[in-house]
């Protein structure tokens, strides 16, 4: 079973190569005349899937349930690759407090978080929520990390014993 399952996947890497076979022009050897030459099938680099399972499953573990937090991670991503300021205002927790050109900004609702979308939304930091791949995002106690830390969510607790969350973004900074 494993030798057919492996002969399957020689022919389909073969079959799927992007360029030509290239022949081992060596001269054989003489204990094997009947074999003209060896054929180098080029196999394409594996392309790293996005495979949610290991970066769900710290999630779980960490900061609760991760449907919830998943959910939240593609609409921001989604928001911000069409560029709609007010679904990403929707998703974070205020009052906002970020850092601009050195200075303390604070946004107080989303409506503030609209009209001041440009000056918080950098282009590197849309760059970082948009090209993050899921599987890639590190997780750990202070929440969900974008990038390099362009931006953070986070569940907020709703009640004392932080049983219930709402899942939020909580940072949009820009990094050096």
């Amino acid at each position: 079973m494993n030798k057919l399952m492996t002969a399957s996947m020689v022919l389909c890497l073969a079959a799927c190569a992007p360029s030509a076979p290239e022949v081992d022009t060596r001269a054989t050897p003489a204990a094997a005349p009947a074999q003209a030459a060896v054929v180098k099938t080029a196999t394409p680099p594996a392309e790293v899937a996005d495979d949610p399972a290991a970066v769900n499953q710290t999630i779980d573990e960490v900061l609760g349930e991760h449907a919830r937090y998943e959910a939240v991670i593609r609409q921001l991503q989604q928001a911000v690759a069409a560029n709609d300021a007010a679904a990403v205002a929707a998703l974070v927790d205020y009052p906002f407090s970020t850092v601009r050109e050195g200075q303390p900004m604070k946004v107080a609702d989303a409506e503030a978080f609209v009209r001041d979308y440009d000056r918080i939304m950098l282009p590197a930091i849309a760059e970082a929520i948009t090209r993050q791949k899921y599987s890639q995002l590190m997780v750990n106690y202070k929440g969900v990390m974008f990038g390099n830390g362009e931006a953070w969510v986070n569940g907020i607790c709703k009640d004392d014993a932080c049983k219930d969350v709402d899942v939020r973004v909580v940072a949009l900074q820009p990094t050096s």
